[in-house]
């Protein structure tokens, strides 16, 4: 009766259950039962050392460095990150984006090379596709972000560009402010509205923008 309650979504399973579920489930779907828990990856990836290790060799599996861009001539060894390009898209303000609630259990399409520098945190950086022109001309539809989950703390957020989830708008990317006790998430185009994250905490911040990438026209 109890898993029949859980299906039908009348009641949900307790925490420790959730635990479980995530370890029987194991990588990546664990992510999603540890999420529903209340654990949060990034206290997860500290205590577990493994698991870096785990999504570092998972993540770098048929990675190939290539040399660019030389004309033939000597450059230097580069230290490179492959960062996980995810099979998702963040909507700008005014456009839905997708609905997962977390960035850790999105399956990989791709990966994409970055210098290291540019990654300060390689183990919670990953990829994801933007839908939407209200962020335009900064980031355009079909731009590709780059973000950092491990930069989330919303004191320390104030002017940057985040990823940010609500349940009913999906993945959303904008500029965060902070007013007062207000807390706003500003388009690009100002002919677009600004969206007030309310009180309730209904909206969370789930990752920071380190940079960008868009096709020439």
């Amino acid at each position: 009766m109890a898993v029949s309650r859980w299906e039908s979504g009348s009641h949900a399973p307790p925490s420790h259950i959730y635990i479980e579920l995530g370890t029987l489930a194991g990588d990546p779907d664990c992510w999603y039962f540890w999420a529903r828990a209340g654990l949060r990856t990034e206290d997860l990836m500290r205590v577990l050392p493994k698991l870096i290790s785990r999504i570092n060799k998972r993540s770098h599996q048929g990675v190939q460095t290539a040399r660019a861009g030389s004309g033939g001539k000597k450059t230097e060894e580069t230290q490179v990150v492959a960062i996980p390009l995810l099979q998702i898209f963040a909507g700008t303000p005014g456009e839905m984006g997708d609905s997962s609630p977390s960035l850790h259990d999105v399956p990989v399409e791709s990966m994409i090379a970055a210098p290291k520098e540019w990654c300060p945190n390689p183990a919670t950086t990953s990829c994801l596709r933007v839908r939407g022109n209200s962020m335009s001309p900064l980031i355009k539809d079909g731009y590709i972000v780059v973000v950092d989950s491990s930069q989330k703390d919303r004191n320390a957020l104030n002017g940057k560009l985040v990823i940010a989830w609500h349940k009913s708008i999906g993945l959303t990317v904008s500029e965060f402010r902070r007013y007062g006790d207000v807390e706003v998430l500003h388009p690009e185009n100002r002919e677009y509205k600004s969206l007030i994250l309310d009180n309730k905490r209904e909206w969370e911040i789930l990752a920071t923008v380190l940079w960008w990438i868009g096709k020439a026209p």
